[in-house]
C-alpha cells in the first residue's frame, strides 16, 4: 500500500535503487540465517529481472552459519550466487574480524578480499562495530586493489556521545579513506524521522557527491518514514526486502519502498511483475519450511533504552526459557541498559551486543554488579578491539582491575602477527587460498563437514510434485537439486 509523502520531494528526476537483502539480512534476522543455497537458486533469474541496483548475499553470520550448522561451503554459495545473478552481488564484512568475533591480521584481511573478488563480489561493504574506521583501512585498501567497489558503514546508535556531530567526523573519515558509497547502518531500527532530519543533510553534504545507502530494520516499526526521509534528503540507495521476509527484525519491504520513492517523483528502476514473483516464491517457501514471514512492528519505547536487536532479544528468550529463567527477561534487559551506559555507549551489533548480554545477565544472576566480568568485556574496555566512544563508568573500572599498561591506543591489527605464513606451513604448498582461509577462521572439526561437494536440500518437506509444480515453468533455470524420500538428485528443468 503506498503511503502518502509527508516529506517535500527530492530532485525531479532523481533516482533512489533499491539493494535487495533477501538473500542475506532478511533470513539472519527471521530464520536465524538457514536459507540453505538450494533454496535460493530456483529464483535467482526473477531476481535479476526486478531491477536491485546490488543484491547483497554475505555477511558474518551467512559465512558463519553456512560453515557452523548449514554444512555448505560458504565459497561455493558466493560463487555459484555470483556466477548466477547479472545483477551485481555485495559482500559485507566485519572490518578486522571478517565473518567471526576475533580480529584478523592484516594479511588474511587481503586474502579474504582477493577471495571474493574472484568468486565476482563487485562491491565490498565492510564496518566497524566501534566506528573506530582504523579497523577498516585494510579491508578498504585491499578490496580497492582487488577490483571491487568499496561500500563503507557508520552504525547508528543512541547515546549522548552519538551526536549529529560525531557522525559526521566519521563520515569524513570515510571520505579520507576513498569509499565509493557510504551507508548507514541502523541495526535495531533507532533511527526516527525526526533524527533523520537533521542527521541526514548533514551526511550528504560531509559526503561530498559519494552516494548514501540506508540500511534500517524495522524493529522500531519506524524504518519506513525514516527511508522517506532518506530519499528527501538526497540519499541514493536503500536496503529492503520481498515483502515476506521484511519488517519486524528485518528491513522494509520493497513494495514499499518503492511505493514511497514514486510517490516522491524518484525513479526506481523496480519491475514490480518480477517483485511479486519473487514474493511469491518467498511466501510459498515460508509455508513449506515453516519459517516465520515478518511482521509490522508495534512501536516500543523500551527499545529505545536497551536498543538490544530483535533477533537477540530472540535467541535469548529461548536460552532463558532452557534455564528456566524466562520471567528474568525484563529485568535483564533492564541491565543490559545499565551496562550498555557503564561500558561506555558501545553499539549493539557483534560481537558487542553479545558481550553486553552476557554481562547483563551475569549481573541478574548472580546478584552483583561485574562480580565476574568476561575477558572479552575487559578487553573491549581496554581497547584492544578499537576506539571506545566514551570512558567507562568509575564502578565498572573499578571492578575490571585493568592497568594502565593495559590499555591499547594503536590500531588493533598492528599487534597483529601476519597469519598467513603459519597456515601455509601447516597446510601445505598445495592448499588453496579459500583453504588457507577457512583454517584461519574455523578448526579443522568444523571443516570436515565442508568436504562434500554439493550441499543438500534443507526443506522440512519436499513433495517433488509440489517443487516441480514451482519450478516446472521456469525452463530458464537449469536445474534444481531436490532431496525427496531420503534420496538426493539433480533435475533437469
Amino acid at each position: 500500500m503506498t503511503r502518502a509523502a509527508t516529506v517535500p520531494a527530492g530532485k525531479p528526476g532523481g533516482t533512489f535503487e533499491l539493494v535487495d537483502v533477501t538473500l542475506r539480512d532478511a533470513h539472519q534476522c527471521l530464520w536465524s540465517t538457514r536459507m540453505t543455497t538450494a533454496m535460493m537458486t530456483p529464483i535467482l533469474v526473477a531476481i535479476d529481472r526486478i531491477g536491485y541496483g546490488y543484491v547483497n548475499i554475505l555477511g558474518g553470520a551467512v559465512f558463519d552459519v553456512c560453515v557452523r550448522y548449514l554444512h555448505e561451503n560458504p565459497w561455493e554459495r558466493v560463487g555459484l550466487l555470483c556466477e548466477r545473478l547479472a545483477t551485481p552481488c555485495d559482500g559485507l564484512t566485519r572490518g578486522q574480524s571478517l565473518y567471526t568475533f576475533e580480529l584478523f591480521p592484516d594479511d588474511v584481511i587481503a586474502l579474504n578480499s582477493e577471495a571474493l573478488a574472484r568468486r565476482g563480489i563487485k562491491v565490498l561493504t565492510v564496518y566497524d562495530a566501534l566506528n573506530d574506521n582504523r579497523n577498516i583501512e585494510s579491508s578498504v585498501r585491499s578490496g580497492r586493489e582487488a577490483g571491487m567497489k568499496i561500500n563503507a558503514m557508520v552504525t547508528y546508535t543512541l547515546s549522548p556521545v552519538h551526536t549529529d556531530a560525531y557522525y559526521v567526523e566519521r563520515v569524513k573519515e570515510l571520505v579520507a579513506l576513498q569509499a565509493d558509497f557510504i551507508s548507514v547502518k541502523d541495526p535495531t531500527g533507532l533511527l526516527t524521522p525526526e533524527r533523520g532530519r537533521t542527521l541526514f543533510p548533514a551526511l550528504v553534504a560531509a559526503a561530498g557527491g559519494i552516494p548514501l545507502k540506508l540500511h534500517s530494520h524495522c524493529q522500531s516499526g519506524l524504518a519506513p518514514a525514516v527511508y522517506e526521509v532518506a530519499m528527501a534528503s538526497g540519499f541514493r540507495y536503500g536496503y529492503t526486502a520481498v515483502e515476506p521476509l521484511a519488517n519486524g527484525a528485518s528491513l522494509p519491504a520493497a513494495e514499499e519502498i518503492d511505493d514511497t520513492a514514486r510517490a516522491l517523483g524518484l525513479r526506481t528502476g523496480i519491475d514490480r511483475a518480477a517483485l511479486r514473483e519473487v514474493s511469491g516464491y518467498f511466501d510459498w517457501l515460508c509455508e513449506r519450511e515453516g519459517k516465520p514471514r515478518g511482521k509490522i512492528a508495534a512501536y516500543d519505547p523500551a527499545l529505545y533504552e536497551h536498543q538490544v536487536p530483535g533477533g537477540m532479544i530472540s535467541n535469548l528468550k529461548s536460552q532463558l526459557e532452557t534455564m528456566g529463567m524466562a520471567a528474568r527477561l525484563p529485568e535483564i534487559l533492564e541491565e543490559a541498559a545499565q551496562v550498555r551506559q557503564d561500558l561506555g555507549y558501545p553499539i549493539l551489533v557483534s560481537p558487542f551486543a553479545q558481550y553486553i548480554i552476557t554481562q547483563a545477565v551475569l549481573n541478574v544472576v548472580q546478584g552483583e554488579r561485574y562480580k565476574t566480568i568476561p575477558d572479552e568485556v575487559r578487553k573491549y574496555a581496554m581497547g584492544y578491539y578499537g576506539k571506545l566512544a566514551a570512558k567507562p563508568a568509575d564502578a565498572f573500572w573499578e571492578r575490571a582491575n585493568i592497568r594502565p599498561d593495559e590499555i591499547v591506543t594503536a590500531r588493533p591489527g598492528e599487534h597483529l602477527a601476519a597469519g598467513l605464513p603459519r597456515l601455509r606451513r601447516a597446510l601445505g604448498k598445495n592448499a588453496s587460498d579459500e583453504d588457507l582461509l577457512l583454517h584461519a577462521f574455523y578448526d579443522e572439526a568444523l571443516l570436515k563437514t565442508l568436504r562434500n561437494p554439493v550441499p543438500e536440500c534443507r526443506f522440512r518437506t519436499s513433495p517433488l510434485h509440489e517443487l516441480l509444480g514451482y519450478l516446472g515453468a521456469r525452463a530458464d533455470i537449469g536445474y534444481a537439486r531436490v532431496r525427496f524420500a531420503g534420496t538426493e538428485m539433480t533435475i533437469k528443468i
